[in-house]
């Protein structure tokens, strides 16, 4: 039986192109995601509708808190890498029921750390995200960097994931890789997100909520480039390391809605409301390691990126309103 490799969170939004991206590279991918209830299930059902008539995935309706789900997952298959996606997302969210994210971000991770050691998989791939670096006045940020002040729950369990990673790495030698996301976007990409509501809400003619001044800066990071980090992290074998995956350039908030507006040839109008609890003001990539020791190089731009999405949304919209009104 040929080795393959497993993707938590594989029917997600980054998951699931990655799915796509290792099954047009011959791989044999074995997807494992809990269909849970953060946004409608049915989504990622048609995210992964493609890798589905593959005859190389399989899918795995299972949690990654059921040790025993996943105990069975490893003895059936000859699991090669392991890619752990499989998250709670969203910062805000985490300020409202910060007890799940302890669950399953640092919780589930540990339980995988657990059977990866058990079956001596030759790597372990960690989606951690760039809000680890939380609080942080030095620009770019580097992965050597101190990152001792996280201001999210989610931000803090990322960091726990990462420190357990770091601790199993040094006590079981298991071959680590974090890989640190910096604001990913494009198709398919979460309905709590703001470029998607943003292109939502100005789509239907409806105002959209912007927090703070609009000089907030982010450094989006297209999905095709993420996704060709990770398959570049797979094809190297580091004992442990840490890399960012940014675009390393910035757009300010209020840039960004008018990017959007312009792509839907639409007008912006726009509720203003105070900064909220958990953002950071500041987002940027150092992306030197990356591109040395990875060969990553991010190639689409902010510009090309969100008109790829509005042109995905707007194909999209008759499925996806229909979700959200229940009428499917």
């Amino acid at each position: 039986m040929s080795k393959k490799i497993l993707v938590t969170g594989g029917a997600g939004f980054i998951g699931s192109h990655l799915c796509e991206k290792l099954l047009e590279n011959d791989y044999n991918v074995i997807c494992v995601d809990s269909f849970n209830d953060y946004y409608d299930p049915r989504i990622k059902g048609d995210n992964i509708a493609d890798s589905l008539k593959n005859k190389n995935f399989t899918l795995v309706r299972g949690d990654i808190l059921d040790k025993e789900c996943l105990d069975s997952i490893f003895s059936k298959y000859d699991i090669h890498k392991v890619v752990h996606l499989a998250a709670i997302a969203g910062v805000r969210s985490s300020l409202i029921n910060p007890q799940e994210y302890i669950d399953v971000d640092i919780k589930g991770t540990v339980n995988l750390l657990e059977i990866v050691k058990k079956y001596k998989v030759d790597q372990f791939i960690f989606g951690s995200s760039s809000s680890v670096y939380g609080i942080n006045y030095k620009i770019p940020f580097a992965e050597e960097d101190r990152i001792d002040l996280q201001i999210s729950p989610y931000a803090t369990a990322k960091k726990c994931a990462e420190l357990y990673c770091a601790t199993y790495h040094y006590l079981y030698r298991i071959p680590v890789t974090i890989l640190r996301f910096f604001t990913v976007y494009g198709p398919r990409q979460r309905p709590d997100m703001a470029i998607y509501k943003f292109t939502k809400l100005m789509s239907q003619g409806e105002s959209i909520s912007m927090f703070g001044d609009g000089k907030s800066e982010r450094d989006y990071t297209y999905i095709d480039d993420i996704v060709d980090g990770i398959i570049k992290a797979i094809q190297k074998n580091f004992k442990f390391e840490i890399f960012n995956l940014g675009n390393s350039k910035t757009i300010k908030l209020r840039k960004l809605i008018e990017l959007i507006a312009q792509r839907l040839n639409t007008d912006v109008k726009i509720q203003p409301f105070p900064e909220q609890a958990g953002d950071v003001y500041i987002t940027y990539a150092d992306i030197s390691r990356a591109k040395r020791m990875l060969g990553y190089e991010p190639l689409t731009s902010v510009e090309k990126g969100i008109e790829n999405f509005v042109k995905w949304y707007l194909k999209k919209r008759n499925f996806l309103e229909k979700l959200e009104k229940g009428d499917l």
